[in-house]
């Protein structure tokens, strides 16, 4: 694993050491770590959702695909 320094201003890192305290983390490495990782998932989630509103629709979201749906969870539901 890479070692990264970072420098916070006092009422930073009072912060982080609140939260690694407080949370249950270990070290403020893992807090760190974890806002990284929580920060991919909104840019990977941001971009598919970009991807989707740019994309061309394929089916009519009516009222006979929304019960169509409804069966297919219902029938997934019951096996």
């Amino acid at each position: 694993m890479s070692t990264m320094n970072i420098s916070l201003p006092e009422t930073l890192k009072s912060f982080v050491d609140e939260q690694v305290a407080g949370r249950g983390y270990g070290t403020s490495s893992e807090y760190v770590r974890e806002l990284i990782r929580k920060d991919q998932d909104r840019q990977k989630l941001r971009g598919l959702l970009l991807d989707g509103a740019a994309s061309a629709p394929c089916q009519v979201a009516d009222e006979r695909y929304f019960d169509g749906l409804r069966d297919r969870v219902r029938n997934r539901a019951g096996k």
